[in-house]
């Protein structure tokens, strides 16, 4: 399958006010994988982020952008680290250097539990035109727009 490397890689996030990161992060996954386990915080677990829409509108937000791909799967993560954790069938996990840091710490979980760590996929931060980095945050504090345009 040419640049597929992977069976299943994990990405996980909140997907609020999807941006031009988030569909980084998604290709990326799309690109390296035959399966995409895509990890959706829930309402309880998202709403530490603030106001953020609910869960079952992110999901099917996700669902409907990502029409034309059949080989994902979406989850709803109650905490951090999700299925990535328990399911020994993931072998890489895509982040951004935001949250590589606990893509680190799922590794170090799953080598306590005897687990193989998974490959971890660093995408760059996708800048908006102030150069700093898109965020749902930012977006919903009305400083950009979901494309990286100032307001």
């Amino acid at each position: 399958m040419g640049d597929k490397r992977y069976r299943k890689v994990a990405v996980g996030g909140t997907f609020d006010k999807f941006h031009q990161g988030h569909r980084m992060l998604l290709e990326k996954a799309f690109q390296v994988a035959e399966q995409v386990l895509i990890g959706v915080t829930s309402d309880e677990f998202g709403g530490q982020k603030g106001e953020i829409e609910p869960c079952n509108v992110r999901m099917a937000n996700l669902n409907a952008l990502l029409e034309g791909h059949s080989n994902y799967i979406l989850a709803r993560l109650e905490e951090h680290y999700g299925p990535t954790v328990e399911d020994e069938s993931i072998e890489a996990i895509v982040v951004s250097p935001e949250t590589e840091p606990t893509a680190r710490e799922i590794n170090k979980i799953r080598q306590e539990k005897g687990m193989k760590p998974l490959d971890i996929i660093i995408i760059g931060m996708v800048l908006a035109e102030d150069g700093r980095p898109i965020s749902s945050t930012r977006i919903r504090k009305g400083e950009i727009n979901p494309d990286g345009s100032i307001k």
